[in-house]
């Protein structure tokens, strides 16, 4: 016989143990004390449901099938009721009860707050972005074709690679190492000064020297300190973002993307005119602005609270470290994201890295003054691109809360970008440019308004988002690999098939139709995820 007091929730006097009833966790002890907390303040009462109603395949369904044929005076409905009680599930139900306007660490941030943490992404976006394209895409390229002219295009393919590859590696480890940090200040904050300063130093010495294998290792090391400070500093946008306004902080962090950008070419070309003097003064505004920006962005962020106490899942190990590095499992909508990211990021790169040697050898090949020339269409095209993408990053994001759609905005946007990618083809002059800044821009504009905030819902894991958005931010330096090598290389075939000394116009065109190519299979991957509108 069974006593009718041990039934819901103890094991029966024969020892049988009910699934999903006597074996349920004790959330007191399963729960940490910020857990309950957010449990009682977002759950909401739960209608109770027959066991008629529920699949027969319910494992709980079953234990109470079995309690019931046990014909034990009582047990069929003490079972039933402990079934039918509504526990809150953080790995399923919890989530979808959450107030869209309280932010995954369970605050709920005020208007003044969420303005404070849209200007820190949105100028702390603009701040980076100016010095990384002027330096990567206009001063570096000048200091190889200064070194050695006829190794130029092979030197910035390396640099950019072996630089990625650290920055794949850096954006992993510290992502997941942020989620992990316990101190006063926060999981994140130590590592985005941190970051900031080594990035700024790293820069900073890259003026002091015409070695090409210094220059190799100090710019790796600023790729590991920009993202030893870019994982943490994306992963706010998970912890402290409420669900309801992450399109719209999105969307100004993406404009600041745009907007740093397109500076980031005028401010390179500008500098370039000022001969040898301009380019010191560039790495010199690198160190400057690399080195005060993760301060600066702690600072205008409301402060970060303490992680001291906050509940890990396991104890601090490198065991547990390693783990931690381990992909999202079962989670097919993340990988689309990460490879559709990778190969848009990569059409574009392809073209922006080398927009220096395509101005100079396709549009003005053969002029005499072609350097100046491209110095000062690289300008133009900047304000082109700054005003289109300013206007496309401002006002699709908050768009795109408003239709609630992520998914299929990215996706046009890809497919824009390609378009513009045709226009240096159909037209062979500073027009054709002008236009791809144009429509390339307005598609990048919107594009990076919208994207983060698809990488976040594709999450499967929020409490992991440091070391998930890593991965996904895995994109940012991937592309930077696949767009130098394939451009690299589609320009080497084109030297080889055509037998000529120097780069042929007839080489960039095909980088052209190539990223164009890229570019649409990555819309393509987009669409193809399933959970997000």
């Amino acid at each position: 016989m069974v006593d009718e007091q041990n039934a819901g929730g103890k094991p029966t006097a024969n020892g049988y143990i009910r699934p999903g009833v006597d074996d349920r966790p004790d959330l007191d002890k399963a729960l940490s004390a910020e857990d309950k907390e957010n449990i009682a303040r977002l759950t909401a009462p739960m209608p109770k449901r027959r066991a008629a109603e529920r699949s027969v395949d319910d494992e709980q369904t079953q234990g109470v099938k079995l309690a019931t044929d046990s014909q034990v005076h009582g047990s069929g409905m003490a079972a039933l009721a402990a079934v039918d009680t509504a526990v809150p599930d953080e790995a399923s139900a919890f989530m979808d009860m959450r107030d869209p306007m309280v932010s995954a660490d369970g605050h709920r941030p005020t208007k003044a707050e969420i303005v404070r943490l849209g200007i820190g992404f949105t100028v702390s976006a603009v701040a980076c972005a100016i010095p990384w394209v002027a330096l990567s895409t206009v001063i570096l390229p000048r200091v190889f074709e200064q070194i050695d002219a006829g190794s130029k295009v092979f030197m910035l393919g390396l640099v950019n690679s072996i630089g990625a590859f650290v920055a794949l590696v850096a954006n992993i480890v510290f992502g997941t190492l942020s989620d992990q940090t316990r101190s006063r200040f926060g999981k994140r904050t130590p590592w985005i000064v941190v970051g900031g300063l080594i990035t700024g130093l790293s820069i900073g010495a890259i003026a002091f020297t015409r070695s090409e294998a210094l220059i190799v290792t100090l710019w790796c090391l600023a790729q590991m300190g920009y993202n030893m400070m870019l994982a943490p500093y994306v992963a706010v946008m998970s912890d402290r973002v409420p669900d309801k306004v992450r399109g719209t902080i999105s969307g100004f962090y993406g404009a600041g993307i745009a907007v740093g950008q397109t500076l980031g070419s005028v401010v390179g070309a500008a500098f370039l005119t000022h001969g040898a003097s301009g380019i010191f003064q560039a790495w010199m505004m690198g160190l400057a602005i690399f080195s005060l920006v993760g301060v600066f962005v702690v600072v205008v962020w409301p402060r970060e609270k303490s992680s001291r106490f906050e509940a890990d899942g396991e104890a601090m190990s490198a065991k547990a470290i390693l783990r931690n590095f381990r992909p999202p499992r079962h989670a097919p909508d993340f990988y689309y994201a990460l490879v559709g990211r990778t190969l848009m990021m990569g059409g574009y790169w392809m073209i922006t890295t080398y927009q220096l040697y395509i101005a100079q050898d396709y549009i003005y090949a053969g002029d005499p003054h072609a350097i100046d020339k491209a110095a000062a269409i690289i300008a133009t095209m900047g304000v082109i691109t700054l005003v289109v993408s300013l206007i496309a990053a401002v006002t699709a994001g908050p768009i795109t809360d408003r239709i609630g759609r992520r998914k299929l905005p990215v996706a046009l946007a890809s497919c824009l970008f390609a378009v513009g990618a045709a226009m240096p083809l159909l037209f062979r002059s500073p027009m054709g440019m002008y236009l791809f800044a144009a429509i390339a821009g307005l598609g990048y504009g919107v594009y990076n308004a919208i994207d983060q905030a698809l990488n976040v819902a594709v999450l499967p894991n929020p409490k992991e988002a440091g070391k998930d958005l890593g991965i996904l931010n895995l994109a940012n330096t991937l592309s930077t690999v696949i767009g130098t090598m394939m451009t690299s290389i589609v320009v080497s075939i084109a030297k080889s098939a055509m037998h000529a000394p120097g780069t042929p116009a007839a080489a960039y065109a095909w980088v052209f139709v190539v990223a164009i190519a890229v570019v649409l299979i990555a819309a393509a991957l987009i669409m193809r995820i399933r959970n997000v509108k």
